[in-house]
């Protein structure tokens, strides 16, 4: 045997050794460190380029210190490599976060975020904040440069301004469907914390964000005023191919939804349709704090059924589920456990995050996994994958070097994107050097790719 072959099969060995119990590695797994130096990075978003595959943008928070800036990084070869985008930072703002990031119709890609100088009180944010908002930035050349122009989704300029609240969590979506009539259109969708509750509201742009339609309010009921279990949080949504929009977030203990049949300009009341568990948990052990907020997807092949997915407590330790509806949300199928180790063993999954293939209709989670931990400390980065609408799971193995979270804090969510059995992924860990007087943190991103792999 060849000394190259030795070693293509020690390194297979020492793989299988690593990895979470009994999980094969995802496909074509690659893996790379996309935020450079550790420092204290969080909050992961990801994008593939619906018209060009191979083109990826991803965008995260912070630096070298606890509060940072916005940062993108692109990839031109599906991820094999990314490098940084130019025109990110912001100069009339102290702090930038909770970034997401999208392609549209026409290849330009956005970065949406909140902008700050200063918070209010800790979890009671809307109590003597500052100026705040939420901004976006578009990059027509793949996110390498982004126009030093901003749009704003809505902000206090001032902080003397009237009735200032906390604006948080945005999440931005592009209408990518060909027969869609709104198709092009962008929307963004966030809570907004005011001193007596939280409501969500919603924004549109169909001039590729250089203006957005006056936020409405959403959600019907209102939840407590605190960042905390009570209050609203986690907008995602969908989109239909004929357009309709798909909304949910998480109150106290149920996702709640709403749709719109006229590109977001207006929507029905919200309600609650799938129970879950309260989606913050702090009782993960070595991580700050967790939520299971949800996502929502929608096929686009299968008649337009529609997926729910989150984590949350109700079986003891954490667990991912995801539910399924067949008639555009007015009712739901009982819900499927994603993982699959052994039901009430006292291992955490946490922070899923869930994204539907919409040329091949495979559903793809993923998530922090401590099965390979008997102490349920350490935690690796699984992929799930399900080819029959949901009723099953395979769990893959995407990283095999654990990582202790040392109590950093990791953010409110993973992302991941999907695109012709092509699958990415970002997240955040704890670097291998850090220690728990100084837990640092790094941005990875994730690929795979099914393409050949078998029905």
């Amino acid at each position: 045997m060849s000394q190259l072959l030795i070693l293509t099969a020690l390194a297979f060995l020492l793989d299988l050794l690593a990895a979470p119990v009994d999980l094969a590695r995802a496909p074509g797994t690659h893996v790379v460190t996309v935020s450079g130096a550790a420092g204290h990075y969080t909050e992961p978003g990801i994008a593939i380029n619906p018209n060009d595959p191979r083109q990826m943008v991803a965008a995260f928070q912070g630096g070298k210190q606890v509060q940072g800036t916005a940062t993108a990084v692109y990839s031109t070869d599906g991820g094999l490599t990314f490098a940084p985008g130019k025109g990110t930072d912001s100069t009339d703002w102290r702090v930038l976060g909770d970034v997401t990031t999208t392609f549209d119709n026409k290849g330009n890609v956005y970065l949406c975020s909140i902008a700050f100088d200063h918070l209010g009180t800790s979890g009671y944010w809307a109590h003597n904040v500052h100026r705040n908002g939420i901004i976006v930035r578009r990059s027509q050349d793949g996110g390498k440069t982004w126009a030093p122009a901003v749009s704003n989704v809505k902000t206090f300029s001032h902080d003397d301004d009237h009735g200032i609240q906390f604006e948080d969590e945005p999440r931005m979506f592009a209408d990518n469907n060909p027969t869609s009539p709104y198709a092009g259109s962008l929307y963004v969708g966030w809570v907004e914390w005011q001193l007596t509750q939280s409501v969500m509201y919603f924004s549109r742009s169909k001039d590729q964000a250089k203006t957005w339609s006056s936020p409405i309010r959403i959600s019907t009921k209102a939840g407590l005023p605190r960042d905390d279990n009570g209050g609203l949080g986690g907008y995602h949504q969908a989109i239909g191919a004929d357009g309709a929009i798909y909304a949910i977030w998480a109150d106290a203990t149920s996702i709640v939804m709403t749709t719109s049949h006229d590109g977001g300009a207006s929507f029905a009341p919200s309600r609650s349709v799938v129970p879950i568990g309260p989606p913050y948990f702090g009782d993960v052990p070595g991580v700050s704090r967790v939520e299971g907020f949800p996502q929502i997807a929608m096929e686009r092949r299968r008649g337009g059924k529609l997926f729910v997915c989150w984590s949350d407590y109700s079986n003891g330790d954490v667990d991912v589920f995801v539910a399924a509806s067949a008639d555009q949300g007015r009712t739901w199928g009982k819900p499927v456990r994603v993982n699959d180790d052994p039901i009430h063993n006292g291992i955490d999954q946490f922070y899923q995050w869930m994204a539907l293939d919409p040329v091949t209709g495979a559903i793809y989670v993923d998530f922090y996994d401590r099965r390979g931990d008997v102490e349920n400390v350490k935690a690796w980065v699984t992929l799930a994958r399900s080819i029959d609408g949901g009723r099953s799971f395979r769990n893959y193995a995407w990283t095999t070097v654990p990582f202790n979270p040392l109590r950093a804090f990791l953010g409110d969510y993973t992302w991941i994107d999907a695109y012709n059995n092509r699958v990415a992924a970002a997240w955040t860990e704890t670097e291998t050097a850090a220690t728990r007087a100084n837990a640092t943190t790094v941005i990875k991103v994730g690929t795979a790719d099914f393409t050949h792999v078998a029905p």
